[in-house]
């Protein structure tokens, strides 16, 4: 099991220079997750999610405020910190196995350690048996499985997640969900995952971390007080649901649960 770590986040502000003037994108963000949590950030287009999840993963280190894992500052990257994109960024030319070996590049195990680990990790995102295929052999899904497992490797102490099944069907996106969920109570990992779908927000997470945008500031922390496995048609996931929807002037009955 991955050791998990707090993340804290204070007064956080980020600038972006546009025709020589400064574009504020992240305002006075602040929040804390907790260790082994699960984390739902959504919002509309612009709200800077995206631009949140590079900050914390150490893409960019301009910005203003205070981003700590476990007291300590942030400062460019890490492997204590993992990141699943939207597109899942396999190397075509590389099997399953290398594409996520390459994330333990820089890793102090052993060659036999590393291969080891490595199969530990496809067994976990349920993809043995395809240790030698190449990502055209593969479906969506499970190349976003090898991303997971690549994201998962090096055993860091937050995995983030942006969008990670923006790009997937639904009924595949469900699976994935479901998968996703298997692994972080599995692992007992700190996750943060940012979406603009509000049901698979409720669905995923702990809490709800709802922004609005221009510039990118939290509106409201909404709880998820539910058990695991939920259900999507059960009367208080379907009326947290509502009441994020709310936030975005979205009826739910009337509109999809995309925000974009």
């Amino acid at each position: 099991m991955a050791q998990a770590g707090t993340l804290s986040i204070e007064k956080l502000g980020k600038r972006y220079p546009v025709k020589g003037q400064a574009l504020q994108i992240l305002d006075n963000v602040s929040f804390t997750v907790a260790p082994g949590e699960f984390v739902s950030i959504v919002g509309s287009s612009g709200c800077g999610k995206s631009t949140l999840l590079r900050l914390i993963v150490g893409l960019e280190n301009e910005y203003e405020g205070d981003i700590r894992l476990d007291g300590k500052p942030v400062v460019g990257t890490s492997l204590d910190r993992g990141i699943v994109f939207q597109e899942h960024r396999l190397f075509p030319w590389l099997t399953v196995e290398q594409n996520i070996g390459l994330a333990l590049e820089n890793s102090q195990l052993s060659s036999k350690g590393k291969k080891q680990t490595i199969q530990k990790h496809i067994e976990l995102v349920g993809l043995v048996g395809f240790e030698k295929a190449y990502p055209y052999q593969l479906s969506g899904g499970m190349s976003q499985r090898v991303a997971i497992a690549r994201g998962l490797v090096n055993r860091p102490e937050v995995l983030l997640l942006d969008e990670p099944f923006g790009a997937l069907d639904a009924m595949t996106k469900y699976k994935m969900q479901n998968e996703l969920q298997n692994i972080w109570q599995r692992e007992g990992i700190t996750m943060i995952l940012v979406t603009h779908d509000v049901e698979e927000a409720v669905y995923l997470g702990d809490r709800v971390v709802v922004m609005e945008p221009r510039p990118g500031r939290i509106r409201r922390i909404v709880p998820v007080p539910m058990e695991r496995p939920r259900q999507r048609s059960a009367a208080g996931f379907v009326a947290i649901k509502e009441d994020i929807l709310s936030e975005f002037g979205i009826v739910a009955e009337e509109a999809p649960a995309l925000i974009d």
